[in-house]
C-alpha cells in the first residue's frame, strides 16, 4: 500500500484575540480538514499556538510526533520571527500561509501579509530556498484560488510521499540497446526513497509456464470482456494471459507498486510472444504500472502520473513530429489502458512489427490498438537519475488517418513549463535536454502538480529551448 502523507498546522500570533473573533482558526482548520479528506490525507495540529522560538519548537515536535512531514505555519495574526526562522531551519519541508484582512479601514487587525512577507525572507537566511523550498500562501480560507494553490501543494507532496519505500521489480533487465534508459538504483533511494529490485527473465517465463490451467482460461475471457480481439490466435490469447497472471502474481508477492519488463527480445525467443497486452490489462485492471524495456524512470514517472491523476499515464515515444500540420503523434506499440480510447473503442491485435517480413507474418500477439479521444493533456517525464523533470501540456485532435497501429494520438497545442511552444520548440528542447524517449501521457492538466512535485523532490524543471536555424552550445542542459 502507498505511504499516507501527513501534514502539520502550526497556528501562530502574538497574544491576540484577533484571530479567534474573525474565526481565522476554525476557518483555516475547516478548508484544510476537507482538502485532506478529499485526497487521503492526515492532518495532525498543534495544540499550542507559539510565541516565540521555544513554543514553536515544541509545536513543531508536537506535529513531527504525529508523522507530520509537512508544516503548514498559519500566520492568524503578527508572528514573530523566531517563529518562522525555527520552522524554516528545521529540517522538513514547509508552507507559510497568511489570511487578508478583515477590514482594510481603521485599526489594522491581523497584520498578516507584513508577517508573511518577513518569514519569507528570515526563511531565504536560513535555508537555500532552490533546493529546499518554502512554498507561501495569502488568502481566505474560503477562497477558490487559495484552496486551489494549497490543493496543487498537497497532491505534489502526496506523490513525493507515495514514491518514499515504494518498490519496483525490474524483470529482465534493460532492453538491449537503450543506454539512454540506465539508471543508477543508489541515486534513485537516496533522492526519492525508491528500492529497485531485479528478477531474471526465467522467473516469468517459468512461472508462466507453471501456470493453472483454469486460472488462464478464465484470464482469456476477461481479455475477451474488456475488448474485442481482432484476428489473436487462441494460443497467442493463452500465452497473454498467462503472461498477464505471471507478472500479478510477481507483484503480489513482492509488494512491488510498479513493474518494468524486457519485453524484447527474450520473450520472443521463449514462449513467442510478445507481452503488451499484459501490460495493458494490468494497467487497466489492476492500476499497476509496468514500463516496457526496462524503462525504471519510466515506472517512476508512471507511478508519480498515477498518484497526481487516480490512473496509469501512457508510456509512450514521440514518433513522428509533422512540422507542417504543428502535430506531434505519441504512439506506442506495446502495452498502455484502455481507459483513453476513443468512441471507436479498443481491440487486441497481433504485434505489427514482429515476425513482419517472414513466411508467417505478424502473428505474434498480443497489443491494445486505440486512438485516444480528444482532450487537454499533459505529457512528463523524470530524467537523469531522478535530479530533472520535463512536462508539457498538449490536446489530443484527432486526425484522419489516426497513425501507426497501437496505442496512439496526435498532440497540438503544446505548452512546456507554462511557455507556450510550436512543435519545433518541442522537438529542440526534446533534443537539447538529452530527454529519454518514453514519455508518459495522462489527461487533464496536471502541469502544476508536476512542477511543485519536483520542487519539494529537488529535480530541476527542464524548460522550453527555442528551435534554432543553427547550433548553440548553450542551449544544451
Amino acid at each position: 500500500m502507498p505511504k499516507t502523507l501527513t501534514i502539520g498546522l502550526i497556528r501562530a500570533s502574538l497574544p491576540s484575540y484577533f484571530p479567534e473573533n474573525h474565526s481565522v482558526w476554525s476557518r483555516a482548520e475547516n478548508t484544510l480538514q476537507a482538502l485532506c479528506a478529499a485526497l487521503g490525507i492526515r492532518l495532525v495540529i498543534a495544540s499550542e499556538i507559539p510565541m516565540d522560538a521555544t513554543g514553536a519548537g515544541r509545536a513543531l515536535a508536537e506535529c513531527q510526533s504525529g508523522g507530520a512531514e509537512f508544516i503548514l505555519l498559519l500566520h492568524g495574526g503578527f508572528t514573530m520571527g523566531d517563529v518562522a526562522r525555527t520552522i524554516a531551519a528545521a529540517p522538513v519541508r514547509a508552507g507559510f500561509w497568511s489570511v487578508p484582512e478583515p477590514a482594510r479601514t481603521g485599526d489594522i487587525q491581523l497584520n498578516n501579509f507584513v508577517s508573511l512577507n518577513m518569514s519569507m525572507s528570515i526563511a531565504r537566511q536560513v535555508r537555500d530556498l532552490r533546493s529546499e523550498p518554502v512554498q507561501w500562501y495569502h488568502g481566505a480560507p474560503e477562497s477558490p484560488a487559495l484552496q486551489q494553490r494549497l490543493r496543487t501543494s498537497l497532491m505534489a507532496l502526496k506523490a513525493a510521499c507515495e514514491l518514499e519505500g515504494a518498490r519496483i521489480g525490474v524483470i529482465g533487465g534493460l532492453a538491449m540497446t537503450f543506454y539512454n534508459m540506465e539508471v543508477s538504483t543508489n541515486a534513485l533511494r537516496a533522492r526519492l526513497g525508491v528500492e529497485v529490485s531485479h528478477h531474471d527473465m526465467h522467473e516469468l517465463t517459468d512461472r508462466m509456464d507453471a501456470m493453472d490451467e483454469t486460472r488462464v482460461w478464465n484470464e482469456v475471457e476477461k481479455f475477451r470482456q474488456t475488448a474485442r480481439v481482432d484476428g489473436v490466435s487462441k494460443t497467442q490469447m493463452a500465452l497473454t494471459a498467462r503472461c498477464t497472471l505471471a507478472l500479478r502474481d510477481i507483484a503480489k508477492q513482492f509488494d512491488y507498486a510498479a513493474l518494468t519488463v524486457s519485453d524484447w527480445p527474450a520473450l520472443q525467443d521463449r514462449p513467442g510472444m510478445h507481452p503488451g497486452a499484459a501490460f495493458t490489462m494490468l494497467e487497466e485492471k489492476d492500476n499497476l504500472p509496468v514500463a516496457s524495456e526496462g524503462d525504471v524512470l519510466g515506472a517512476i514517472t508512471q507511478l508519480v502520473t498515477k498518484s497526481v491523476s487516480g490512473r496509469v499515464g501512457y508510456l509512450l515515444d514521440m514518433t513522428e513530429p509533422d512540422l507542417d500540420a504543428n502535430q506531434l503523434l505519441m504512439w506506442h506499440g506495446g502495452g498502455g489502458p484502455l481507459y483513453l480510447a476513443d468512441d471507436d473503442g479498443a481491440r487486441w491485435i497481433n504485434h505489427p512489427m514482429i515476425g513482419r517480413g517472414t513466411p508467417e507474418g505478424p502473428q505474434f500477439g498480443a497489443i491494445a490498438d486505440l486512438v485516444f479521444r480528444d482532450g487537454p493533456v499533459t505529457i512528463m517525464r523524470i530524467a537523469r537519475d531522478a535530479s530533472a523533470i520535463f512536462a508539457m501540456t498538449a490536446h489530443v485532435s484527432g486526425r484522419d488517418p489516426s497513425g501507426f497501429t497501437g496505442c496512439r494520438g496526435w498532440l497540438e497545442n503544446f505548452a512546456i513549463a507554462g511557455d507556450l511552444s510550436t512543435l519545433e520548440d518541442v522537438v529542440a528542447t526534446v533534443m537539447a535536454h538529452g530527454l529519454e524517449h518514453h514519455f508518459v501521457l495522462v489527461p487533464g492538466d496536471v502541469a502544476a502538480v508536476l512542477a511543485e512535485f519536483g520542487s519539494w523532490t529537488g529535480m530541476e524543471c527542464l524548460t522550453r529551448r527555442p528551435m534554432r536555424d543553427h547550433l548553440r552550445a548553450s542551449d544544451f542542459s
